[in-house]
């Protein structure tokens, strides 16, 4: 039993030292249906979402509020930051929900829960806490290491 965990020890060193731009070594796992089949749990959060977003943008379109001319320079500022913030809250809405569509179409396309950088199986709890990525765990570290790098 010694011998084994020595030996996986020294594999497990031996992978850390490879380079780091290189994707793990995965095994091409065949589809078995469709993935929203698979994920029927994971479609419904995102349609859910979805629609929320949706709804959210339609509330805000309908009930925009013009920015007011305040008498007060401060007032005016304050204003002009939160309408600012509310925009780049709106702007990140936006690209979740194109990440939600991409999600869905990957969904039907049959290639959902399959990373984009090593062709492996994106674990279910990963799909559940974060639906719309699109890389396994060890490719996303490597993804987001090359980009301290490259700071």
């Amino acid at each position: 039993m010694k011998v084994r965990s020595t030996a996986k020890r020294a594999s497990s060193a031996k992978s850390s030292t490879t380079a780091a731009s290189t994707p793990p070594a995965r095994k091409n796992k065949k589809k078995s249906g469709s993935a929203s089949a698979k994920y029927p749990d994971i479609r419904r959060d995102l349609e859910r979402q979805r629609t929320a977003i949706l709804e959210e943008v339609e509330e805000v379109l309908t009930n925009r509020p013009d920015l007011e001319a305040f008498p007060d320079v401060s007032d005016q500022a304050s204003a002009e930051v939160d309408q600012n913030f509310s925009m780049r809250i709106r702007d990140r809405e936006r690209k979740l929900l194109k990440k939600i569509e991409e999600a869905l179409d990957r969904m039907s396309g049959g290639t959902y829960g399959i990373c984009e950088r090593c062709d492996g199986d994106i674990p279910y709890k990963r799909l559940k806490a974060r639906p719309v990525t699109t890389l396994c765990i060890e490719c996303k570290t490597l993804q987001e290491q090359e980009e301290r790098a490259n700071r």
